[in-house]
């Protein structure tokens, strides 16, 4: 998944720099290959044969296509998420079960224009689980596809927020559920824990810790799955 999200970055955004015919039949057809790499990844494919896979690739590419650019609003760059780290003061952690997937994860969500990252943080606390919140400090710096909690490519910034009032109560369209959970009674299937528990744990129970990142993997495209859980590092 990776693989095609970043060939088909590298396909948009010449398609958004070059006026030349010739480079655009290249880049259009590095697109379909990477759509032809999304379909199967995503294990599309029916075993009654290709014509279902080509159908989704086609899409894909379309939808890609779509979003093509020109000059510098054409530069395919990863989208940018904001989640939330919360405690209750008794070590619980609060958690929201997502409407669309059922997995449960901190509240996060998309950064939005006219907001600052941790503006952005403290209204997806208020929003899907009712909680008011006051920021305390950047905790995590994460890769999505890397951690495997989005197939969309981003980067989460992840902020440590103290509760300040509110009651819980998941959204209506965003959220099936919403909760205090302590570290060892956590709900199933939570996204991408494997990476950021611990750290989240650590975090509110004020335990003096660096920012969270990705390490960098060596080489990027060799890494496979131990990549993806052995990557995570503390910055210093």
């Amino acid at each position: 998944m990776r693989w095609s999200e970043s060939l088909a970055a590298i396909a948009r955004t010449g398609l958004g720099f070059t006026e030349s015919l010739y480079e655009r039949e290249r880049f259009e057809e590095v697109l379909k290959v990477a759509g032809e790499i999304r379909a199967t990844a995503a294990d599309s494919l029916e075993a009654e044969g290709q014509a279902v896979g080509q159908r989704l690739a086609s899409g894909i590419v379309n939808e890609w296509l779509k979003g093509v650019g020109s000059g510098v609003a054409g530069y395919v760059t990863p989208k940018v998420a904001v989640g939330a780290v919360v405690g209750d003061g008794t070590d619980r952690i609060l958690l929201v079960q997502r409407a669309d997937s059922g997995v449960w994860l901190y509240p996060t969500g998309w950064a939005d224009v006219g907001y600052s990252a941790v503006e952005v943080a403290v209204k997806e606390v208020r929003e899907e689980t009712g909680i008011e919140s006051e920021p305390d400090r950047l905790v995590m710096v994460l890769d999505g596809l890397r951690v495997g909690i989005s197939q969309v490519p981003l980067y989460s910034l992840v902020f440590l927020l103290r509760p300040v009032g509110g009651a819980l109560k998941a959204h209506p369209l965003e959220c099936r559920d919403v909760g205090w959970f302590a570290e060892d009674a956590l709900p199933a299937p939570l996204a991408g824990a494997g990476m950021w528990k611990e750290h989240a744990f650590a975090s509110i129970r004020n335990e003096t810790r660096e920012v969270l990142f990705d390490r960098p993997r060596r080489p990027v495209w060799r890494s496979g799955r131990d990549g993806a859980q052995k990557g995570g590092g503390t910055g210093r």
